[in-house]
């Protein structure tokens, strides 16, 4: 961040005599006003919900586009990444601002996955939760117990990379236990000798009966899943992650929140969301209703919605659906899957939806949580299960965030201000 030669100039329709606050300027994107000492000028606070005007940090990890429909991992455009990288080797960019060489790349991905263990006591731990209990909740907890296992001191700079290892090696162990808990079958401990998409696919679908075989497609699908994922800016489960770490807690606790903000389906939940649309349209009566749900979305007072439609932030396409589409058509084509018809459904449902002149004109393109959904049900991973892998990618994205503040000489405990509308002062009579 540089100091911009243009300032703010700041006036008042009350008299008070005008302000100018400094301008900084980023590598690309918009430039930034510096409000910090607008309260000690004016007296005013600025008023922003949902932070959507406001930047509260400079970060050099994550970038997005929305116009543009671009996103860039440490300037790597995602489509490259999602080609020529594996998801360690994206790990290893987000944290450390670089692709690894060769040597890197062999240490780090040797590092990870001889870390995937987690405590032999965290399987007691489970047994607290009830056996319907959603993934993601037993998830939270399973992150936020590892504080009591791994201990970290969250600002000394060594303790917070070994704890980055950990986190990254431990949480598809994490949410393979949640799953075979759900199911009440045996746990599987990791294999060193798979890859790490690979041995995520042996924990959760592996049984002690017989010896289980990666399916290479599958393989791939699921890390590239976890590439797309792997961070996206500001968003709100990374502020979380800030905003909890800025305290000075346990990283294994902060991650533990960022966990929690992702359940919610208007985040992290938006792929399970998707899911579940699908389900209900086949209840109706499959792809000959579609025609009738597509006139109830377009009926504003109907509040039905479009799930895995369209993005927040990307106001064009989002570049990782179109990298997810392929992933999805490889998948449904390995497994045989291309007549089923509840992915007959979501290909009819894709398909108007980039033809129909209501949705083109809003630009309500089909997102990556629409085509990550349908491979995750491919493979069998279950609907309620689709956040935690979600957070399973995105935990080392939290990691490198987490870091970068930690590492700010600006940084200070988050503390956002109100606008208070209660009560004024009163007395008890």
């Amino acid at each position: 961040m540089k100091l911009s030669d243009k300032k703010a100039t700041l006036s008042f329709s009350d008299g008070s005599p005008a302000i100018q606050l400094p301008v900084y300027k980023g590598s690309i994107g918009p430039d930034v006003i510096d409000i910090r000492k607008l309260y000690g000028q004016t007296g005013l606070f600025t008023y922003d919900p949902g932070f959507l005007s406001t930047a509260a940090c400079e970060s050099a990890i994550t970038y997005i586009d929305g116009d543009k429909g671009e996103l860039l991992y440490r300037g790597y455009p995602i489509e490259q990444i999602a080609a020529k990288c594996d998801y360690l080797d994206t790990c290893y960019l987000l944290l450390n601002g670089q692709l690894p060489n060769p040597e890197q790349g062999r240490d780090f991905h040797a590092l990870v996955l001889n870390h995937t263990m987690v405590h032999e006591q965290m399987q007691f731990f489970l047994r607290g939760f009830r056996r319907d209990a959603h993934p993601m909740a037993v998830l939270t907890g399973l992150v936020g117990a590892l504080s009591a296992f791994y201990q970290a001191d969250i600002n000394d700079a060594e303790q917070r990379g070994i704890a980055a290892i950990q986190l990254i090696a431990k949480m598809p162990t994490l949410v393979a236990l949640a799953y075979k808990y759900g199911v009440g079958q045996p746990y599987m401990y990791p294999q060193n000798h798979y890859s790490y998409a690979g041995n995520f696919l042996h924990m959760m679908f592996g049984t002690p009966c017989e010896p289980y075989k990666v399916n290479p497609v599958l393989e791939r699908a699921l890390d590239r899943i976890f590439i797309l994922h792997a961070d996206h800016e500001q968003n709100a489960s990374t502020s979380t992650v800030r905003l909890c770490g800025s305290s000075g807690t346990n990283p294994f606790a902060a991650i533990a929140a960022g966990v929690a903000c992702l359940w919610g389906p208007a985040h992290g939940g938006a792929n399970e969301a998707a899911l579940n649309m699908l389900y209900d349209i086949q209840k109706a009566g499959g792809v000959e209703k579609i025609g009738e749900f597509i006139k109830q979305v377009k009926d504003k007072n109907s509040h039905v919605k479009l799930m895995g439609f369209g993005h927040r932030v990307y106001k064009n396409y989002d570049p990782r659906a179109k990298l997810m589409q392929e992933t999805c058509d490889e998948v449904l084509g390995e497994l045989g899957l291309s007549n089923d018809p509840l992915f007959k459904l979501a290909k009819a449902l894709e398909k108007i939806a980039l033809e129909d002149e209501y949705f083109v004109s809003r630009k309500l393109y089909p997102n990556v949580d629409f085509y990550s959904g349908i491979v995750q049900r491919a493979i069998g991973v279950p609907v309620n299960l689709f956040t935690g892998i979600f957070a399973l990618a995105r935990t080392v994205g939290w990691i490198a965030q987490l870091n970068e503040m930690l590492a700010d000489p600006d940084y200070k405990i988050g503390r956002p201000r109100q606008l208070y509308s209660g009560t004024t002062r009163q007395e008890i009579s």
